[in-house]
């Protein structure tokens, strides 16, 4: 049974019963009432048939739900994960138009593929290349794109910011559209402050419509949703593309799958925290490729795991899975039924919607706060937000910088170990004998510690620093090296330490090796380089090496 819930994660799912389905049921109508102009407000900016944000919150979300390790997630469209898609398929064509929507769809398939197969490859330690600050950068970044794109249908534009500016009139505005677009904005920051969990946006999308219907909005030119198609998605093969235009997609699908399953993360990490157990991360890439492969198959973009709908699922006191089926049948009987009921929504409501939904994206404390933790991270999350906007609509060029610059001062750090000389501080701990102005331990000893693994990329930095010491110390005979915080070692680490044996012993000197892990011991031992001998002295503790140290420096000459 474990291997079969393994495969089929909604099989440990409780069994229903009566009192639990019904608060999963109140939380489930919470998530769909906020899910539905979502998902229609999403398509928008993804430059998708608005039909498609509501297929997108269907069978993509039913799929993602059923295999997920993290069921109580909000999946379907997101801000981020639209803006991605629309801003990498600008210029290549039109968008809403046949030839975006199939652009759009292999985005999802790719992408879901992608990330289907480093889920069986169990390859979710990838996620750790993304450091919090290049994460950070890049949605201050994105979250300014998104309402930049969202202001001329907020504020009713009814032609372009370069003819607005060239001769500025308020009739290059619609302000009925205005106006509904600055009032829900206002009510849903209202809601948001002091009701969380209710359902806002479909309060106000309601509001809107009913008031653009009474006086006659879209009769009079405005900008509203208008008809959607009633039913169910069908079974959609896209085209296929010519070799130029896959290429084109290479890097989106990449940061798409990336940025994508971060947002699964932070929410499948909040909701795990919550209750207490360990999350999956490969489970949850499976599941999140397979609802971006069936959204795709639906004719619909690439779906991502909301942040904000997963925190009100949680809130509204979700605990299964059963609350997003409900929230899944909520957007079934829409899609039958109920789709002409947003014809008269206006479109200003929707950018209201996504711009209310991204203001949780920019937050500049937290780069602040950054700055005073770390300068050098600061500045990288900093570099990745200015790259972001500088180089959109290809906003993956920001996010993939950003990692290279986190990767480059990974490197350096690794590259530049601390390596300290020891000395023995009053409170009986060894730290920095140069920073705290400390004896040395022992006459004609150097007592050496670095906080690193001994590998490759630290090896180096410490047989400099022994020859540079022993250079200018030629009568020094003893080298101790306190090993306790060396977890690995490998072959040029192995090599770096035979070769530092040598000098001691050319010298007529003693290598002093205290607290040997049996990892990097057992490395040691099969390379050769542990044979007894007087050059080499190992010690369990560092206790019993200082005593030894201060022993021999007691006796005469």
């Amino acid at each position: 049974m474990p291997d079969l819930t393994r495969c089929f994660p909604f099989l440990a799912w409780p069994r229903p019963r009566p009192e639990l389905l019904l608060g999963e049921f109140w939380a489930g109508m919470t998530v769909g009432l906020m899910l539905l102009p979502q998902g229609v407000a999403y398509a928008a900016l993804a430059g998708m048939p608005l039909v498609t944000g509501i297929y997108a919150s269907l069978i993509p979300a039913l799929v993602a739900v059923l295999w997920s390790a993290s069921p109580r997630l909000g999946v379907g469209p997101t801000a981020l994960t639209s803006l991605l898609i629309g801003a990498s398929l600008m210029g290549l064509a039109e968008p809403g138009s046949a030839h975006w929507v199939n652009l759009a769809v292999w985005i999802a398939l790719l992408s879901g593929l992608l990330q289907c197969m480093l889920g069986a490859l169990r390859a979710g330690w990838l996620l750790n290349l993304v450091t919090s600050p290049v994460l950070n950068g890049f949605t201050q970044a994105a979250g300014l794109l998104i309402l930049a794109s969202q202001l001329p249908a907020l504020l009713g534009l009814r032609t372009t910011w370069n003819a607005f500016f060239s001769a500025p009139s308020l009739h290059h505005f619609d302000l009925r559209a205005a106006g509904i677009g600055l009032a829900s904005v206002a009510l849903l920051l209202a809601f948001k402050r002091w009701r969380a969990g209710f359902p806002a946006a479909m309060a106000v999308a309601g509001l809107a419509g009913v008031l653009s219907w009474a006086t006659g909005f879209a009769d009079r030119g405005g900008d509203v949703v208008g008809t959607l198609p009633a039913g169910l998605p069908s079974l959609h093969w896209p085209q296929w593309l010519e070799g130029s235009e896959f290429a084109a997609l290479i890097m989106p699908v990449l940061v798409i799958s990336l940025v994508s399953f971060l947002e699964t993360a932070s929410s499948a990490q909040a909701e795990h925290q919550q209750a207490g157990t360990r999350w999956n991360e490969n489970q949850d890439l499976l599941a999140q490729g397979m609802a971006k492969i069936s959204s795709g198959l639906c004719g619909s973009f690439a779906t991502s795991a909301s942040f904000s709908r997963s925190a009100v699922n949680l809130m509204a006191g979700a605990r299964t899975g059963w609350a997003t089926v409900f929230a899944i049948g909520f957007v079934f009987i829409v899609l039958l039924w109920l789709t002409p009921a947003l014809y008269h929504v206006p479109q200003s409501a929707l950018a209201a919607i996504v711009v209310t939904a991204v203001l949780n994206l920019i937050k500049p404390r937290t780069m602040f706060r950054l700055w005073h933790i770390s300068r050098t991270e600061a500045c990288i999350g900093l570099a990745t937000c200015a790259l972001t906007l500088a180089t959109a609509p290809q906003l993956y060029w920001g996010v993939l910088a950003g990692i290279v610059m986190g990767l480059c001062h990974f490197l350096y750090q690794r590259l530049h170990p601390r390596i300290i000389e020891a000395g023995l501080h009053a409170d009986g701990s060894l730290r920095d004998r140069h920073l705290w102005q400390l004896p040395a331990i022992a006459p004609g000893a150097f007592v050496l510690r670095m906080d690193a693994e001994l590998d490759f990329a630290s090896a180096r930095a410490l047989e400099q620093r022994v020859v540079d010491h022993l250079g200018a110390h030629p009568q020094m005979q003893h080298l101790c090296l306190l090993a306790q915080p060396i977890n690995r070692i490998d072959i040029t680490g192995i090599e770096t330490f035979a070769r530092i044996r040598g000098l001691l012993r050319q010298r007529g000197g003693t290598l002093h090796v205290s607290g040997l892990k049996l990892p990097v011991e057992n490395g040691l031992r099969r390379a050769g380089v542990l044979q007894p001998a007087p050059d080499l002295a190992l010690y369990r503790t560092d206790v019993e090496a200082l005593a030894a140290l201060q022993h021999l420096a007691r006796q005469p000459s």
